[in-house]
């Protein structure tokens, strides 16, 4: 079965770097995970009045107020199949902040035949599902952009603002001659600009799965089965 990235991408999936394809070929039929270590030479946060937003992101791990250089960083990959019987990869982006603070990213990922896009729910607990537009590039390289906001809670399902949102732009490369995969991000609000960005590279490993092989602790805390 191809990866949900394949899927979304279909012919352009054989377009990206091989060593892209086989980052983005994780599925839980492909028999292996994607486990990234490397350092973010620096993540960045917008001016001073977005730290209350982004504080209020770290209570679930959507994102944070810290910033610097030289963080150290995993990103995990690993495929599963979630509570309502959907191929799913985790996203987890684990940074070690100065002075031993530990910050996430959490994200995990279905294709949606409904909204004909792959879905990327936010957070610990599925609250926050965006969309994703990708575009493989001249080089390679693939682009990922979010399209809106859905927050889901209980009864509670709405559409954001344009103005209660960020939209993430993230770019993700192979650097052949030095074997290493590189990455960069930013968050901007419409309104208030630039809010969260990083920039870093990383080297990957690919472990072999078995069975229930993902590590209960990148799972959500909670699955939502609205899209």
């Amino acid at each position: 079965m191809p990866s949900i990235f394949e899927i979304e991408l279909g012919e352009d999936f054989h377009r990206l770097h091989p060593m892209m394809q086989k980052r983005f070929g994780v599925d839980v039929e492909s028999g292996y995970a994607c486990v990234g270590t490397g350092v973010f030479s620096e993540v960045r946060r917008g001016a001073w009045w977005t730290a209350p937003f982004l504080r209020f992101g770290a209570f679930r791990n959507i994102l944070f107020p810290d910033h610097g250089t030289n963080i150290p960083f995993t990103i995990e990959n690993y495929p599963y199949i979630d509570g309502f019987g959907r191929p799913t990869v985790t996203f987890i982006r684990t940074l070690k902040m100065p002075g031993a603070k530990k910050r996430r990213f959490d994200a995990t990922m279905v294709h949606s035949m409904k909204r004909g896009a792959i879905v990327d729910y936010l957070g610990t607990h599925q609250h926050l599902a965006t969309d994703l537009l990708l575009e493989v590039l001249p080089d390679g390289s693939l682009h990922l952009q979010t399209s809106g906001q859905r927050f889901y809670e209980g009864p509670v399902a709405f559409d954001f603002p344009a103005i209660g949102t960020g939209t993430a732009d993230v770019y993700e490369s192979y650097d052949e001659s030095r074997g290493v995969y590189t990455i960069q991000a930013q968050v901007r609000n419409p309104l208030f600009g630039f809010l969260f960005g990083y920039k870093g590279e990383f080297t990957c490993q690919f472990p072999a799965t078995v069975g229930e092989a993902t590590p209960v602790g990148l799972k959500p805390v909670r699955e939502e089965i609205r899209e």
